[in-house]
């Protein structure tokens, strides 16, 4: 019924779809006509192009992607990726690594500079006690029996020193200096003078006219013979750690516990040295009837009596 409608009945879309179909029916005829008269060849499609060497064909997953949308990773691709972060990473370690161990080696080296910058606070020794260690003497003979001052155990550049502080004047003895010594576990019980000279060890202990007092901060140097003139420090070797030593002053009584024994050269006068602990050194030639050594004791001040 819609074939008889008029044409200006049409709608615009139905008067679009005839012109359509009557195109069609016109190239159809066309076609049907160039067929009959040979003027129309059928040709098949060509194949697909073969891939160029050396460039890779796309898939058609890719082709077939949107513009501006980025194609999946390959497999080989994703480990390329992989390997190349976790070189990253260890770059990135390494350089930790290097700039820590390099702060630690600068700390050590600035330590090591500012030790050896740094000088240690020394303490000025008397000049007798820049020649040799006291009660320094030669064996003792069959002829008189007591030994005499070993010179040959000074250095000969300082024995004109050491002569001229022989003579130096011996201090009148103080009621804070030392008058007695008592070592009861190798029974001394002896006087104390003043001066260590050879004189002065003729009479008991001498007690060095530069060290400090009984009970004083600093070294108490006392000195006696082991084999002559009462062999007063003949067992000093005996001594050991924790044996009482007892100094005594007109006013009180002073307790020293041994520490440390040890044998030195008669040079070695840096046992003489200060201290800022009260502490007392007793000195003696070694060993017995030889007398080519110094035994050095040392005792820490325990308490006062």
């Amino acid at each position: 019924m819609s074939r008889h409608r008029r044409v200006e009945d049409l709608t615009v879309d139905e008067l679009r779809q005839l012109l359509i179909e009557k195109r069609r029916a016109e190239r159809r005829a066309r076609i049907d006509h160039f067929r009959r008269t040979g003027r129309m060849i059928l040709v098949e499609p060509l194949p697909a192009p073969a891939p160029i060497d050396g460039l890779r064909s796309i898939p058609t997953e890719e082709a077939d992607l949107p513009a501006g949308v980025p194609a999946a990773p390959s497999k080989r691709q994703r480990v390329l990726n992989s390997f190349l972060s976790a070189i990253e990473v260890l770059a990135v370690i390494g350089l930790i690594f290097i700039l820590f161990n390099g702060m630690n080696i600068l700390r050590n080296l600035n330590s090591e500079v500012a030790a050896l910058i740094e000088q240690p606070t020394l303490t000025p020794t008397p000049l007798v006690m820049a020649v040799v260690l006291p009660s320094g003497h030669t064996p003792p003979n069959a002829v008189d029996g007591g030994g005499r001052p070993n010179e040959a155990e000074i250095p000969e550049h300082l024995r004109p020193l050491a002569q001229t502080l022989a003579n130096l004047p011996v201090p009148t003895p103080g009621p804070e200096q030392a008058q007695r010594l008592q070592i009861p576990d190798i029974d001394v019980d002896a006087p104390v003078v003043q001066g260590d000279g050879d004189e002065q060890l003729k009479k008991g202990v001498g007690q060095n006219i530069y060290s400090v007092n009984p009970g004083q901060n600093g070294n108490l140097i006392l000195a006696a013979h082991n084999d002559v003139y009462g062999e007063i420090f003949r067992h000093l070797d005996k001594l050991e750690p924790g044996d009482q030593i007892i100094v005594y002053t007109s006013l009180r009584a002073y307790v020293y516990v041994v520490e440390q024994t040890q044998i030195v050269e008669p040079t070695r006068v840096e046992v003489m040295a200060q201290t800022t602990e009260p502490i007392v050194t007793l000195i003696s030639c070694y060993p017995y009837l030889k007398d080519n050594m110094r035994i050095v004791v040392t005792a820490s001040l325990l308490e006062q009596k």
